[in-house]
């Protein structure tokens, strides 16, 4: 197995070889693509992970609901059957 120091040590030495104009153009284009990554997340329709919680926890206690009505309807679905 490779010793991670070791690929840490290679990574910093070729980032101690790239000419300083390449190192400055690619903190440039990273600068940009945060900049367009940032404008895009922020057009979606994204919710809060507290209001994704809220709504989890509703429609569990709906579900409770449904599943129980569906026990009583079931119930009386059975006791007219019987009496007929």
């Amino acid at each position: 197995m490779i010793d991670p120091k070791k690929i840490e040590e290679i990574a910093r030495q070729i980032g101690a070889a790239i000419p300083p104009k390449m190192r400055e153009m690619a903190d440039d284009v990273e600068s940009k693509v945060k900049q367009v990554l940032q404008q895009k997340l922020s057009q979606l329709e994204f919710v809060s992970r507290e209001e994704f919680d809220v709504q989890t926890q509703v429609l569990a206690k709906t579900r409770a609901k449904l599943d129980e009505l569906e026990r009583r309807v079931a119930e009386l679905s059975a006791g007219n059957g019987s009496a007929d």
